[in-house]
């Protein structure tokens, strides 16, 4: 098996219909064992989804193998924990990095790409991204099966809760934190 290079850039608005199917498939496929059907498919849109917010803030970014979308995910120095642009609660208000967590959003990886790193290297740039604007905290809302990859990266589990879906189902999550930088 020969090495894949895989290099991580900041997502654009083009990128947006690639990774509606990214995200799609990923939660379809790798969140299966974690999540019911109607779990899956009500966070669809909502829960799991595009923000664009990320995409226009440039702090959104994609995973490439050659020319194709292998992975996505960003941070936000939004107040915005979670969801799409169709999400219910948002608040586009920014953080204080003296006094807030930089928040990590949106993480998704394509199942043909699954536990190979991706994740990781697009969560180390994240991280990088934080730190250089002042940020010392993170802070996430992770699904079930991203919390040993979260764990494993430095994370500790603060407060499991429950999302309320548009179709009647609740999706279990887990609130992670870490401290990061060299403040």
């Amino acid at each position: 098996m020969h090495s894949t290079t895989i290099a991580i850039r900041t997502a654009t608005l083009e990128d947006v219909p690639i990774l509606r199917s990214l995200i799609a498939e990923s939660v379809r496929i790798l969140q299966a064992g974690h999540y019911t059907t109607e779990q899956r498919e009500g966070a669809l849109g909502t829960v799991f989804g595009v923000d664009t917010q990320l995409i226009r803030d440039g702090t959104y970014f994609v995973a490439e193998v050659g020319k194709e979308i292998a992975g996505c995910g960003g941070w936000s120095r939004r107040k915005t924990a979670f969801g799409s642009d169709r999400a219910a609660e948002r608040d586009n208000a920014l953080l204080d990095p003296a006094r807030d967590a930089a928040k990590i959003r949106a993480f998704f990886v394509h199942p043909d790409w699954a536990r190979r790193g991706i994740g990781s290297q697009i969560l180390e740039a994240c991280e990088t991204a934080a730190t250089a604007e002042g940020f010392s905290r993170l802070e996430l809302v992770s699904t079930l099966p991203g919390v040993p990859m979260y764990g494993a990266r430095g994370f500790a589990s603060r407060e499991a809760f429950e999302v309320p879906l548009e179709n009647g189902a609740k999706l279990p999550v887990v609130r992670m934190t870490k401290t990061i930088g060299s403040k």
